[in-house]
């Protein structure tokens, strides 16, 4: 069968049961909607985690960012690893202790504040978009080369079907969906991964190959030979200050995106969120361990099947005729002499490959069986859709809970809020959808840019949250408030309005970190130069720092008290 026969086979089945999982899963309670009725076992919450997690931006785009920048590629695999390992130690069982639903949640009740909760809803909401798009954008790429279809029309079809899974069954049938994903998606990497691997080196265990066969040698060598830095060379795409700022950008981040933080309220206590934390810490690696070596096998394969070929033989190759068609991969002859160079100079290199396309196209460069490379496009898929749903769910529960439920109408039914839930799943996905058709930039560094919202708003408030007991309602807003808008004005002028990044040369990606340092700032000396939390909220943050697995029990704050 061909590849198409194939991908439509794996794709239709793995929906199925993605389906049926949701459909089984499927909640008419807002507890269940929100936070899966806190009931989920630790190694299930840890797949989910990991798939939530491990977005569009990690199966499709890290490994062909490395592929492209070499070392300093790796700038995501640092950052999005080192931010969960902080993450998972230093934030996730205090929040869970807490005992709320999602971080505006606890923004609004640490800090005894609306207004606070408003700035974190405004934040979470800023942050699930943009992260979002990402995820619409890795799907329409998917559905453009294996449906034979046009992007939008790809990223079209998965707002219909992300749509669908988020609204039936909520955080529950998401989370038991994102198990199965998981599963799916860590399978299809590692068998190309594995593949190619003992294609190249005569060695199956790609991370084992990469350290200590010749291919790393080998592909420095042929980079030298066609004018690129070695492949190992560090910062030659980016300054060195620039590749700290943006690992620093995207681990703290991390450890702020609001639909990562939520998965620790779906567990049965504070003892269960640790163990899954560290579950999806092993989930993770595998997956993450393997990237480096993938990306490196990809690089060599792509140069030695397209450099010096004349266009006669690249036209014979089906693999490539189609990526072709999809806009994604392209070929120009601009010296005219039949024979295709890829050189590092864009005046005269003749193949201009999208990093987006790597991880996709690499099964069937390496000629693997047609099964192979349509499971790595249901693996994609299952990347995509699970860090999608997550996203939308936090989308809908910072306005069905934070906003409608807790400030509007707190008498609403369960009925009504899951009903308000579902309708701004619908439209959170129109807006992404939209994103997704008009990106601000390819997959990864649209997510770095969450990453980085999130490191500028939601890490400083948490972090000061838990640990500093002075830190008070008007530090919290004025820093996040600052960091915040920093921040979102740095990136949309640097990728909107041409602007130069004119702050020591940082990059867009990593311009959150100088937004997590303004936030810090702010938020310390406006705490310091205003009254100090309510005795009660001390007593509180106490508590939540001593030992114990028991959720705390928050009271309602004296109108005196909220703003």
């Amino acid at each position: 069968m061909s590849v198409e026969a194939w991908t439509t086979i794996l794709v239709i089945l793995s929906f199925i049961m993605y389906t049926y999982i949701g459909w089984r899963s499927r909640v008419r309670d807002s507890k269940g909607f929100f936070v899966a009725g806190q009931g989920i076992p630790a190694i299930a919450n840890g797949a989910a985690t990991a798939a939530d997690w491990m977005s569009a931006a990690s199966f499709i785009s890290m490994a062909g960012l490395i592929s492209v920048l070499g070392y300093d590629g790796s700038i995501y695999l640092m950052g999005w690893t080192g931010g969960y390992v902080l993450l998972a130690l230093l934030l996730a069982p205090y929040l869970r202790k807490f005992g709320k639903y999602t971080v505006p949640d606890f923004v609004g009740d640490r800090y005894y504040s609306t207004t606070a909760r408003l700035v974190a809803v405004v934040a979470a909401i800023f942050i699930s978009l943009t992260y979002v798009a990402g995820q619409m954008r890795g799907v329409g790429i998917v559905f453009s080369r294996f449906l034979q279809v046009d992007i939008n029309q790809g990223v079209i079809i998965g707002m219909i079907i992300v749509g669908f899974f988020a609204v039936l069954g909520g955080m529950k049938g998401i989370t038991w969906t994102q198990v199965a994903q998981y599963s799916v998606l860590i399978v299809a990497y590692l068998i190309p991964a594995v593949a190619l691997s003992f294609q190249l080196t005569g060695n199956p265990f790609p991370q084992l190959a990469f350290t200590f066969s010749d291919i790393v040698p080998q592909l420095n060598q042929i980079q030298l030979d066609l004018g690129f830095a070695e492949y190992t060379q560090p910062f030659t795409e980016k300054s060195m200050l620039d590749v700290l700022f943006i690992t620093i950008a995207l681990m703290v981040g991390t450890a702020g995106l609001p639909h990562v933080i939520v998965r620790f309220y779906t567990v049965t206590n504070i003892r269960a969120a640790r163990y899954s934390a560290g579950w999806a810490l092993l989930f993770i690696a595998i997956l993450y361990t393997t990237a480096p070596a993938l990306s490196t096998f990809a690089r060599y394969n792509l140069i030695n099947n397209l450099n010096g070929q004349t266009i006669e033989q690249v036209s014979q190759l089906d693999w490539a005729t189609k990526w072709e068609q999809t806009g994604l991969l392209t070929f120009e002859d601009k010296n005219t002499d039949g024979v295709l160079e890829l050189t590092p100079d864009p005046d005269t290199n003749e193949i201009d490959i999208d990093r987006d396309i790597i991880v996709l196209s690499t099964p069937e460069v390496a000629n693997l069986a047609p099964w192979v490379v349509a499971l790595v496009a249901a693996g994609g898929l299952a990347a995509a859709l699970s860090t999608a749903s997550g996203l939308l769910l936090v989308i809908s529960s910072s306005v069905a809970h934070d906003i409608y439920y807790r400030l509007i109408n707190p008498r609403a039914s369960e009925t009504k809020r899951v009903m308000v839930g579902r309708i701004m799943v619908g439209f959170a996905i129109a807006i992404a959808g939209y994103f997704g058709i008009n990106p601000p930039g390819f997959v990864a560094q649209v997510v770095a840019f969450a990453f980085g919202l999130a490191a500028a708003s939601f890490f400083p408030v948490i972090i000061l949250g838990i640990f500093d007991g002075r830190t008070n309602r008007e530090g919290a807003i004025a820093g996040m408030v600052a960091g915040l808008a920093f921040t979102a004005y740095y990136i949309i002028a640097v990728n909107f309005y041409g602007m130069e990044p004119w702050l020591f040369g940082i990059s867009a990606e990593g311009i959150g970190t100088i937004g997590m340092m303004i936030n810090f700032a702010v938020t310390l000396i406006v705490s310091r130069l205003t009254p100090p939390p309510p005795l009660e909220i001390q007593t509180m943050l106490e508590n939540l720092r001593s030992p114990g697995n028991e959720p705390l029990a928050l009271e309602e704050m004296d109108e005196e008290h909220l703003d």
